[in-house]
């Protein structure tokens, strides 16, 4: 089986072939029947993690790979609400059933923010200046660049980085990449991913209601490559600069790492990003019919959710508000 091809066992393959008709079909269906559940389909969690005892390296023992990851967290929590305020532009325009999804994914979105921003105090009292870092990323991403963007350009670039972020989601749950992370980033992780996976739609589907044009959705993908690499590679440098490494060396380091995850069976948890995000997620994004439940992770949702409930870390739902 190829390596972007889901399991049918493990991520319910059958979900793949329907339409995206049959697929909203069986959701209102689900929604009618007596026996579905009274509560939201996507629930705002809020998870108990203590980022106190994180060592630097945390990711591995490798100061590369701890610096690669660090980079496209520093992106999180702006981009983050930059996707509560694009898909909020539209909140009035959509139907009432994906209008209440827009709302548990507001409460989600806003959250994550949240527990990456608490982790960032971790990065400073390590001894990273992040704010500057920070200050400048905000500065051209959202003072420039998205004032100067139309709003459904705004929204097709949100649907395309949801997309991407849902394959990095996708890999923290399936691939093993954060077996060799310190426990409580692992948990604040996979927590993310999980909530991730649930909402990866909602931005999708208001997109096909306001603005359902291919070409429009297409601009959003290129402008999304381009921002999201530009600036997980622009933090990634300054952050192994201030670790004392550069680019050069934190590629050799990687490739090191690489090796031995081949030798050890690992051969996913270390590919490139490059290829296992970008290429794979341009890939899928472009076919003229795809949709994110294409690929249906119910069954990853659920074993990670029931793990992190088991360890503590989520305890039931928690009230949908919308974050600015």
């Amino acid at each position: 089986m190829h390596r972007n091809e889901p399991s049918p066992a493990r991520h319910g393959g059958a979900q793949g072939d329907r339409t995206i008709g049959e697929r909203r079909e069986a959701s209102s269906a689900a929604k009618r029947s007596p026996d579905a559940r009274a509560e939201p389909s996507i629930r705002p969690r809020a998870p108990r993690l203590a980022f106190d005892g994180v060592r630097r390296h945390w990711l591995a023992g490798s100061r590369a790979a701890t610096q690669v990851a660090n980079g496209v967290n520093l992106l999180f929590p702006a981009g983050e609400r930059f996707f509560i305020r694009s898909v909020r532009h539209y909140l009035d325009r959509v139907s009432p059933e994906l209008a209440a999804d827009v709302k548990g994914f507001f409460g989600q979105e806003g959250r994550h923010a949240q527990a990456h921003e608490r982790l960032f105090d971790t990065l400073r009292a390590q001894g990273f200046d992040i704010d500057s870092l920070l200050e400048r990323y905000e500065h051209i991403a959202y003072d420039y660049i998205e004032k100067a963007a139309p709003p459904p350009l705004r929204l097709a670039v949100t649907v395309a980085l949801e997309h991407f972020t849902a394959i990095l989601a996708e890999d923290a749950l399936s691939a093993d990449v954060l077996a060799h992370a310190d426990p409580e980033i692992r948990r604040l992780l996979e927590w993310h991913a999980v909530e991730e996976l649930e909402h990866k739609a909602v931005a999708f589907d208001v997109l096909k209601e306001v603005a359902p044009s291919y070409a429009l959705r297409v601009l959003g993908m290129v402008v999304a490559t381009m921002t999201l690499g530009g600036f997980w590679i622009w933090a990634t440098r300054a952050l192994l600069e201030q670790d004392g490494s550069s680019f050069a060396e934190a590629r050799r380091e990687l490739e090191a790492l690489r090796e031995l995850a081949a030798r050890e069976g690992e051969t996913r948890v270390m590919d490139p990003v490059g290829r296992r995000v970008f290429l794979r997620g341009i890939r899928e994004y472009l076919r003229p019919g795809f949709h994110p439940m294409d690929r249906d992770h119910s069954a990853l949702i659920a074993a990670t959710l029931a793990r992190l409930e088991e360890e503590g870390v989520v305890v039931g739902a928690q009230s949908a508000d919308v974050p600015s």
